[in-house]
């Protein structure tokens, strides 16, 4: 296809498509499936080779969320029946990160509900970084906290952190049918002051929320102006007691092709596959490797995945490597520029070193301000940690229009905030 080869040619010099081009990648058959991915994934291989970068979550504070956002398993009002508990100790949340990075994964995801921290939670969340570096030697650090105040980004990089994760998940114009308790423009402003501060700025989107093609690449491209050197691209997770429940708008055909369009807008930027792969891309995850060079390890916030192990085998058997701790993730000159502006990690130094930090990982964004995996944005306070139900039996798959997996989606039952091991 011409419009294939101008766009691989485009991505390999680093120049971005035009909107008409990303309509056009969105609107292929089928028939061209193969052919897309294939081109996304010489674009990928350009500034990525095969490597993959694993990212871990550790979701501090769950549940009780004050923000409205209709895709959040943990916003005001949810009847999903997730865990509830308030903010995890510092060592608590370092023996969790510690089986990530057991796991392989390069990055630690620190992500706490709400609306956003007071200075006593960046206080807190400064330990817990110092915490979890003591610890895990060369790794890379980012919080997820929401809406950021004057100073607390400073104050996160003061502390250790490489990296701040806030996804502006879906275009400005749709942005108030989706959330009423806060404005794109309020996220916005978030990651222009991570990036003020030195942090690598980490951004995404949800995809499947009943947008139109013109939506996506909306706020693709301006994922692209805001200089994010991450984007978290989440697939939405149906979660039952929210209002975006019978939201089943994805196939893993129409996830392939968003992915090529993030890597087509976006070519030497982390494209990370969040929230929701396994739900929606399901066995064509190793398809999607040829064009994200990114994924989380594990469970997510409030959703389970699938176990690391048959991460690392995926990864494996599609003919791709784990990325090191000593390989800078970004491509040398985005990461020679984030290091000029004062950024952490990426770069290959050791993390908090000051030296370009090349990603983020987004989470991914099971909530609003969540780290790249839709589901955790914002919590009020909360009591202590819940106890933990017993596990309910999966439902069978039920023959649902549009493909629809109720029987994937998984509430989770282990990990942080419980008193069982974690799925790394």
């Amino acid at each position: 296809m011409d419009l294939l080869n101008t766009l691989v040619e485009k991505g390999l010099r680093r120049e971005p498509p035009t909107r008409e081009e990303a309509l056009a990648v969105l609107a292929t058959s089928d028939d061209e499936l193969l052919d897309v991915v294939a081109a996304a994934g010489k674009v990928r291989r350009q500034w990525f080779g095969r490597r993959v970068k694993l990212n871990y979550l550790v979701n501090l504070k769950s549940g009780l969320c004050p923000e409205d956002c209709s895709y959040c398993s943990q916003r005001l009002g949810s009847k999903a029946e997730i865990l509830k508990y308030t903010w995890l100790k510092p060592d608590e949340a370092s023996r969790a990160a510690a089986a990530g990075v057991a796991g392989g994964a390069k990055r630690v995801c620190l992500v706490a509900s709400g609306r956003g921290p007071t200075d006593r939670d960046v206080e807190r969340v400064g330990r817990t970084i110092e915490a979890i570096k003591e610890q895990n030697e060369g790794v890379e650090v980012c919080a997820c906290l929401g809406l950021l105040s004057d100073g607390q980004a400073e104050r996160l990089r003061e502390a250790g952190a490489d990296a701040y994760n806030h996804n502006l998940n879906t275009s400005e114009a749709t942005y108030g049918g989706i959330t009423k308790t806060h404005t794109y423009a309020d996220r916005v402003d978030t990651v222009q002051k991570a990036h003020a501060a030195g942090l690598s700025a980490c951004s995404g989107l949800i995809a499947g929320m009943g947008e139109a093609d013109e939506d996506l690449v909306d706020v693709v491209y301006a994922l692209r102006e805001l200089g994010s050197d991450s984007v978290p691209v989440n697939f939405l997770i149906p979660f039952e007691g929210t209002p975006l429940a019978k939201e089943w708008n994805l196939t893993p055909q129409r996830c392939l092709r968003i992915l090529a369009m993030v890597r087509f807008v976006c070519p030497d930027v982390e494209v990370r596959i969040a929230g929701g792969r396994e739900v929606h891309l399901r066995s064509m995850q190793p398809l999607a490797l040829h064009i994200a060079n990114s994924i989380f390890l594990g469970d997510y916030l409030t959703s389970e995945g699938q176990a690391g192990q048959a991460d690392l085998d995926m990864i494996a058997d599609a003919g791709f490597e784990v990325e090191g701790t000593g390989t800078p993730t970004l491509p040398a000159h985005r990461a020679d520029a984030l290091a000029a502006a004062g950024g952490g990690c990426g770069s290959g130094a050791p993390a908090g070193s000051g030296a370009g930090c090349g990603s983020h990982a987004g989470a991914p964004a099971e909530s609003g301000a969540g780290c790249g995996s839709h589901s955790g944005g914002g919590c009020g306070p909360c009591g202590g940690h819940a106890p933990v139900p017993e596990p309910a039996e999966a439902p069978a798959a039920e023959a649902v229009p549009g493909g629809a997996r109720t029987d994937l989606v998984a509430v989770r039952r282990r990990g942080a905030g419980t008193d069982l091991a974690p799925n790394a």
